[in-house]
């Protein structure tokens, strides 16, 4: 069975499981030491008090997660999110992928959030088909703008609008997660979209 939820620290050693690989061996992340269960149990805490941090559990095993965060630092882009998500090698090409992104897609939507960024290092062919089936369009390239693995390294920009128009003078404040919650029912990461089956 195929489960998409939110995530929880207790959930911090299974996704970590997940995304060291991804640190360790590759570009897909430029963090060049995977963080101790700990660090990641903060991670996961401070990110879910104001956007989704999502995982994808298949017959009761994390897979997959994904989850936004602050596009920049400065108050103006607070309308605007930045999306991460990781994949499980063994889970590749199964749609849980693209299920679990669309799922984050309507939850910020229902949250208030306005634009949605992808950041992908080059080249990652997987992440780039994910985005564009979901209506990313490209936004730029930011040419070898960080050097891991003995290489400098591509970053391509993308970008998808999740309101329109958008309004001024002054734009609604974005939902917290508990005021989503509160609003949709606990239970909306499992019916913001259909999940894949198991090994589909």
């Amino acid at each position: 069975m195929t489960v998409i939820r939110f995530a929880t620290e207790a959930d911090a050693t299974g996704i970590l499981e997940i995304y060291a690989p991804y640190v360790r061996d590759t570009a897909v992340s430029f963090e060049e030491s995977p963080p101790t269960p700990d660090e990641f149990r903060q991670r996961i805490a401070r990110i879910s008090a104001a956007y989704p941090y999502l995982v994808c559990e298949v017959d009761g095993n994390i897979a997959a997660y994904a989850y936004a965060s602050s596009f920049r630092v400065r108050r103006a882009y607070r309308f605007s999110v930045e999306l991460s998500i990781y994949v499980a090698k063994k889970q590749q090409g199964q749609g849980l992928g693209k299920s679990l992104y669309a799922c984050l897609l309507d939850l910020l939507q229902k949250q208030g959030f306005y634009t949605a960024f992808g950041v992908i290092t080059l080249p990652n062919p997987a992440s780039l088909n994910i985005h564009e089936k979901l209506g990313f369009t490209p936004a730029g390239v930011w040419r070898r703008s960080g050097y891991k693995l003995n290489a400098w390294h591509d970053v391509c920009l993308l970008e998808k609008e999740l309101q329109s128009p958008h309004p001024a003078p002054e734009p609604a404040e974005p939902l917290t997660v508990a005021a989503l919650q509160t609003r949709y029912g606990t239970d909306i990461a499992l019916t913001a979209v259909s999940c894949p089956k198991s090994g589909s």
